[in-house]
């Protein structure tokens, strides 16, 4: 049942409990999850409250519907697809892995013009830099960097970016009504950094796989640039696509 003294809302509290069921094998990938009416009453509240935390669980990527079915854990894959809209804590746990971060920086600066441009900013407007190491089964696996115009989420560095797995598009959703709808991605490679290489656990000269993503909103507004330096070995990825060229889901 959810904690009614507990500050969240109630349908984090059952998006939450359900995550954890996931991640410690109560839920096992493939598994189906619980009818409606099965969560209704196992948690003690309402479908509309059960539904949103459905809505979060496939938004995240970590459950999928199968029509006439119900809902099921997703499959785990062979290395974590590639996808813009897709946070890095949903694909971890969508592969049976458990994420983690560590914050290495939450400022706002006055953008540079390699940022302001891809952003659709004027030259110097005020963007958020948020760079965190992202963890697997808390060992080090790609640093990640945002940017994100200032303009449109007063108030976001006012969270708590230290605790563990705080999505920044959950936060965009729930706090700003930002969507992202699509988005675009560069893939490259090259030789780390020593500061790069220090922090992922690589011996120099050592090679990281790069990943440059810009995601839109439904108005084709900018809603942030993401700069990723993946440990080759810790995260490889996968490109799923059809014949048409569309991705494909697990």
């Amino acid at each position: 049942m959810v904690d009614r003294g507990d500050p969240r809302p109630l349908h984090k509290q059952v998006y939450e409990a359900l995550l954890a069921s996931i991640r410690d094998g109560k839920l096992p990938l493939r598994g189906k999850l619980p009818s409606e009416r099965e969560l209704v009453d196992l948690y003690d509240v309402s479908r509309i409250t059960v539904r949103h935390a459905i809505r979060e669980l496939i938004q995240q990527g970590v459950v999928q519907s199968q029509p006439g079915k119900g809902l099921y854990v997703t499959e785990r894959g062979s290395g974590f697809e590639l996808q813009v809209l897709k946070s890095f804590t949903s694909t971890a746990l969508a592969n049976g892995r458990n994420p983690g971060h560590r914050l290495i920086e939450a400022s706002i600066v006055r953008a540079p013009l390699d940022i302001s441009r891809p952003l659709f900013l004027a030259p110097g407007a005020e963007v958020i830099v948020l760079s965190r190491l992202r963890l697997l089964d808390n060992i080090p696996a790609v640093i990640q960097t945002d940017w994100i115009p200032a303009a449109r989420v007063a108030g976001l560095l006012d969270l708590d970016w230290g605790v563990a797995n705080r999505s920044l598009y959950e936060e965009l959703r729930e706090r700003y009504g930002i969507y992202p709808k699509r988005g675009q991605t560069t893939l490259s490679a090259r030789i780390a950094t020593d500061e790069e290489a220090e922090i992922l656990e690589l011996s120099p000269p050592a090679a990281v796989l790069t990943v440059d993503q810009i995601a839109f909103d439904d108005r084709n507004r900018p809603v942030n640039m993401t700069a990723l330096v993946h440990h080759p070995a810790r995260y490889p990825l996968t490109l799923l696509q059809s014949e048409t060229g569309d991705f494909t889901q697990y």
